[in-house]
């Protein structure tokens, strides 16, 4: 019965106009009156940027809860399953919290349907289930709060947090953020409040400008990677770690439960984040919390080894800069390895660069397509994967699930499957291989 009620609720869900990107705020200050404005009642640390919001997000999250705090969070997409948006203190809303908070919001979104705001679209109600069950339902003391899209018109920029932080700006979104560093970067420091101290990952020049004119309009302390706060990477029998230095104080050999360069990046900004916070807004983190959260902290789809002999990798880059720091990680942690891809991507992502960056590091392509409606056509992919790499093999399949099979039976042992793309794809791998081992248990 839960199971037939949440299948029509998130049937109810899907059907809000699910992939449209209406940007803009009048729709969520509309629910959120109607609702009694939960997001007041609430204490949240807001994450933008092309890259690395989840993991950023996934840091925090960890280390938050060693030190005792009562942790919501909100991410997207999901990996795993839906409920995983909506976590509190290490758990995901309930089948039952999620129907029940679904049919609360139905009413008002049905009144919009016949105003002049129409119809809300999937994310907006999404991010309003989840300020309900913050505010309503668990209470935490703070949340960690990701933004969809952008971030100056993101329906989750309702909210007004204790601090802001932008973990990177690169060339993605370009037909809805703007087609230039400059213009994303103005979208993204659209977060950043009047007084809200703003942490900034590693970004390029003119984008950190940006960010920075933001800041000093809105009298925002900014604190910057490579300024206020630094860290540098140690890997030490294959265990990635790390030395940071902030403002408030240092903390040496930090051993990262996720692992690239790139995650390093994401750590830090977690950490001087938390120290801006330790120091202004009395939130108490012994040096043990930082160590045993970090460590602990886990990301599904990011550099997820799944299963050994071979070495099965599912990473969800889907943008250049994602490919740029798959490929320093799979170098780093299997040099001199043969490398298998499966991947699949959306339609609007610049696939073809992609192709270019992905190609030297493989020895065999398979491409494939999942049912989402973005989803890009096999044969784009397979075109533009030879381009890349004429004498490479490269085989088309238009059923994702016969093209993991075949990558699963083609690779030796001693080879890396990597499976990239689509964290839609990274999604549908991943959950068949946990139905595959758990039907092998049975």
């Amino acid at each position: 019965m839960a199971s037939q009620s949440l299948d029509q609720a998130l049937s109810w869900l899907a059907g809000l106009e699910r992939f449209s990107v209406r940007p803009g705020l009048t729709r969520m200050e509309y629910m959120m009156e109607r609702l009694g404005h939960p997001e007041r009642r609430l204490k949240f640390i807001h994450i933008a940027g092309t890259n690395g919001k989840g993991s950023t997000a996934a840091f925090l999250y960890s280390i938050l809860r060693r030190a005792g705090q009562d942790v919501g969070m909100f991410v997207s997409p999901y990996v795993t399953s839906f409920h995983e948006r909506i976590q509190y203190n290490g758990s995901y809303i309930t089948t039952e919290e999620l129907v029940e908070l679904i049919e609360k919001v139905k009413p008002v979104v049905e009144e919009m349907k016949e105003s002049e705001f129409g119809t809300p679209t999937e994310f907006e109600v999404v991010t309003a289930l989840a300020l309900l069950y913050f505010a309503t339902v668990t209470y935490p003391d703070i949340v960690v709060w990701e933004t969809g899209l952008g971030g100056r018109l993101d329906s989750t920029n309702i909210v007004h947090p204790l601090a802001c932080i932008i973990t990177n700006v690169g060339l993605d979104h370009i037909n809805i953020l703007g087609e230039d560093l400059p213009a994303i970067a103005r979208e993204k420091a659209g977060i950043i409040k009047n007084g809200v101290p703003i942490i900034t990952g590693k970004m390029p020049g003119k984008a950190l400008e940006i960010i920075e004119e933001a800041a000093r309009s809105r009298r925002a302390s900014i604190y910057r990677a490579g300024e206020e706060y630094d860290a540098v990477r140690i890997r030490e029998n294959d265990r990635e770690m790390m030395d940071f230095a902030g403002m408030f104080g240092s903390v040496a050999g930090c051993e990262l439960g996720l692992v690239g360069a790139h995650q390093v990046d994401n750590a830090a900004a977690a950490l001087m984040t938390l120290q801006v916070l330790s120091n202004y807004f009395a939130l108490y983190i012994e040096e043990e919390h930082i160590r045993e959260g970090l460590r602990e902290a886990r990301w599904p789809g990011r550099f997820e080894k799944i299963s050994e002999a071979p070495d099965v990798i599912l990473d969800g880059a889907h943008n250049a800069e994602g490919v740029s720091a798959l490929i320093q990680t799979v170098q780093d942690y299997y040099p001199g390895r043969k490398v298998s891809l499966v991947f699949s991507a959306l339609a609007d992502k610049n696939y073809a660069e992609m192709a270019w960056q992905l190609a030297p590091i493989c020895n065999r392509v398979w491409v494939t397509k999942t049912d989402h409606p973005r989803a890009a056509r096999v044969e784009d992919l397979a075109a533009a994967f030879r381009t890349a790499a004429p004498d490479m093999p490269v085989q088309a399949e238009e059923n994702w699930q016969e093209a993991w099979r075949q990558a699963l039976h083609t690779v030796t042992p001693q080879e890396v499957l990597l499976v990239a793309g689509s964290l839609y794809f990274i999604s549908d791998i991943r959950n068949e291989w946990k139905e595959n081992r758990k039907a092998g248990d049975e």
